[in-house]
C-alpha cells in the first residue's frame, strides 16, 4: 500500500541511489519511519487536539512520512547522477591513459578500480563482478549502461561494449567524451553564474527602489 512500485522497478530506483538495500529492506524501513512519525504525531495531537483530531494528524503524518522517504530516494538519485557527471570526465582520461600504455579494456577497469573510491568506480566494481559472475564483457558492460542514471556514463560503458566486441579505439573515444563532458560542464557554470548575479541584483533593487522614490517624492 505504502509503495506500489514493483520489485523491478524499485530494484533500479536503489541501485541509482547507491543505496545498497532490497526492495523488502527498503519497504519495512519506509514503513517503520512512517509509523514512528503517525505515534508521535497521534500522541501530540491527542494531547493538544483530542483523540479524534489525534488520529487525523497521525493518518496525515503517516502518507507524508511515506511520501518523504520516496522524496530522499528521488534526491539521492539526482545527488547521485550529479556525482557521477562530476567524476566521469577524470574517470575517461585515467581509462584512456591505461589503454594507452597497453592495458586491456576490462585490465584498465579494474586498475581504476583497485586504486580510485566514488560513484563511478562503484559502477565499475558492479561491472567487474558481474564479469566474475560468468556474464561476458559486452554483455555486462551494455547492461550496466541501461542501469545507470547518468547518460554520459552510459555512453562510457557502451563504448567500452563497442570496443570489445569490435575492437575499436577506445582510447581517443574515452578521451573525446572526457573532452565534451568538460565543454558542458563549463557551460553549465557560466549559466549558473549568469543566473547568480541575476539574482543578486533583486535585493539591491528592493533596498535602493524604495530609497530613490523617497529622495524623489521628499521635494514633492
Amino acid at each position: 500500500i505504502v509503495e506500489r512500485q514493483g520489485d523491478d522497478v524499485l530494484t533500479l530506483r536503489l541501485r541509482q541511489a547507491g543505496i545498497r538495500a532490497t526492495p523488502e529492506e527498503y519497504r519495512i524501513r519506509q514503513v517503520g519511519g512512517a509509523v514512528m512519525v503517525s505515534i508521535l504525531a497521534f500522541v501530540v495531537g491527542t494531547i493538544g487536539l483530542g483523540p479524534l483530531l489525534g488520529l487525523a494528524l497521525a493518518a496525515v503524518a503517516f502518507v507524508g512520512a511515506a511520501a518523504r522517504t520516496r522524496a530522499q530516494v528521488d534526491r539521492a538519485i539526482a545527488e547521485r547522477a550529479e556525482e557521477l557527471r562530476l567524476q566521469l570526465a577524470t574517470v575517461d582520461q585515467l581509462l584512456a591513459l591505461q589503454l594507452r600504455a597497453g592495458a586491456g579494456p576490462v585490465q584498465a577497469m579494474q586498475r581504476l578500480v583497485e586504486r580510485g573510491h566514488g560513484a563511478c568506480i562503484d559502477e565499475c566494481a558492479d561491472v567487474l563482478r558481474s564479469i566474475r559472475a560468468g556474464l561476458p564483457e559486452p554483455d555486462a558492460l551494455r547492461r550496466a549502461a541501461q542501469l545507470t542514471s547518468e547518460p554520459a556514463a552510459a555512453r562510457t560503458f557502451a563504448l567500452f561494449a563497442a570496443a570489445a566486441e569490435r575492437g575499436a579505439d577506445l582510447a581517443g573515444a574515452l578521451l573525446d567524451l572526457a573532452n565534451d563532458l568538460r565543454d558542458a560542464r563549463r557551460d553549465d557554470l557560466r549559466a549558473t553564474a549568469t543566473k547568480r548575479r541575476a539574482a543578486m541584483l533583486v535585493p539591491t533593487i528592493a533596498i535602493l527602489a524604495p530609497i530613490m522614490l523617497l529622495f524623489i517624492a521628499a521635494p514633492i
